[in-house]
């Protein structure tokens, strides 16, 4: 999520997750969070009016919406870029809610607005369509004009408003699903449509959509770029927007990472020049990630993941095969590791056996 300009930030996800940890189990209190539920979206207050898409750049899998044209449908708000993992594991919802309710009024639209100056690019967008199966309505928001436009200051965040065009709820950050469908459902009965049963949506997560481990999530999303890096551990500190040989100490402690090799460490990425070269990483979670892409458009970067000095096995991720192989070949999230209980402390390397890789962010789950 981000507030404002500033790192997307965790500590609302692991409120969420804390909350999740010390409540009774979802089965005994089925029937009381339905009436709760229920109960809470019947008096939701209004929050506003559902703002203008007039500022989007682009539409995608439609032709331009407006809210004069959405009157007397309810309505979804999905702020989202296709990188940010947080987003990913809160589309098996949005996609689901679309499809079941797509049929009884309900109308949801995603607004891509971008983080990384990548992200603008409709040819890195539509194939993230395809990746995460959005088949709605996107309004590309490249100059954040829709953003400005509902004040928004989160990825993800979803706004859900009545046929009347007012916002009636809203949820920052992953969780709340049970909540958000019981308002769908609400909001749709006010307006008329039938068939709402109470039955929720059985999302379908795969890859990096899983939600995360939270009881065994003890690395928190991390920027390469120095202006927003914390833990990096090279001798020497970053030299900004030059190219200088880097090297891993002998020791990272947890949630510390170095260079290895002749990077650029520029603002908001670390930029691989010449040769191979290496990032390590002390991390404690279930699955890591990377946000990358190769430095030219159609080029391709080889890779070896290592896991304590070893091949991956049965922890590699989406992208990287049993021995740790894979390959850069678009600007995106790619998932490295998925790694089998027990999780602990492990040593994460990423060797690139060619120059050209621009790296973004760590993220874990």
């Amino acid at each position: 999520m981000r507030t404002n300009d500033l790192v997307k930030s965790t500590p609302l996800l692991f409120a969420a997750a804390f909350a999740a940890a010390v409540a009774p189990p979802i089965e005994s209190l089925a029937q009381e969070r339905t009436m709760q539920t229920t109960t809470q979206a019947a008096s939701l207050p209004v929050e506003g009016r559902l703002a203008s898409f007039s500022g989007a750049t682009a539409w995608l899998n439609s032709q331009p919406l407006t809210p004069e044209a959405l009157r007397g449908k309810v309505v979804l708000v999905d702020f989202w870029t296709y990188t940010c993992i947080n987003w990913q594991r809160t589309q098996p919802y949005v996609r689901s809610w679309a499809q079941r309710y797509k049929d009884q009024g309900l109308v949801v639209i995603g607004v891509h607005t971008p983080e990384f100056p990548f992200e603008k690019n409709l040819d890195n967008i539509r194939p993230a369509l395809a990746m995460f199966r959005v088949e709605y309505p996107v309004a590309v928001d490249s100059d954040s004009a829709v953003w400005d436009a509902f004040r928004n200051q989160y990825w993800p965040a979803v706004y859900v408003a009545d046929a009347n065009g007012n916002i009636r709820f809203h949820q920052f950050g992953e969780g709340e699903y049970e909540r958000t469908e019981a308002v769908i459902r609400q909001l749709l009965r006010e307006a008329g449509y039938p068939g709402t049963s109470n039955d929720g949506i059985a999302p379908d997560a795969r890859g990096s959509e899983v939600a995360a481990d939270w009881d065994d999530l003890k690395s928190s999303e991390n920027y390469l770029g120095r202006n927003r890096t914390e833990g990096f551990s090279s001798p020497g500190g970053a030299l900004v927007g030059k190219i200088r040989s880097y090297a891993v100490p002998r020791l990272l402690t947890l949630n510390h990472w170095a260079l290895d090799g002749d990077w650029t460490v520029n603002p908001g990425a670390a930029a691989l020049d010449k040769g191979s070269g290496r990032i390590v990483y002390r991390f404690h979670a279930r699955d890591l990630h990377l946000v990358m892409g190769p430095a030219s458009r159609g080029a391709s970067v080889r890779f070896r993941v290592r896991l304590d000095g070893q091949p991956p096995g049965n922890a590699h991720g989406t992208d990287v095969d049993e021995q740790g192989n894979g390959a850069v070949t678009e600007q995106r999230l790619y998932q490295l590791i998925r790694q089998p209980k027990p999780v602990k402390d492990r040593l994460f390397e990423i060797e690139f056996l060619d120059p050209g890789v621009e790296a973004y962010v760590f993220t874990f789950g």
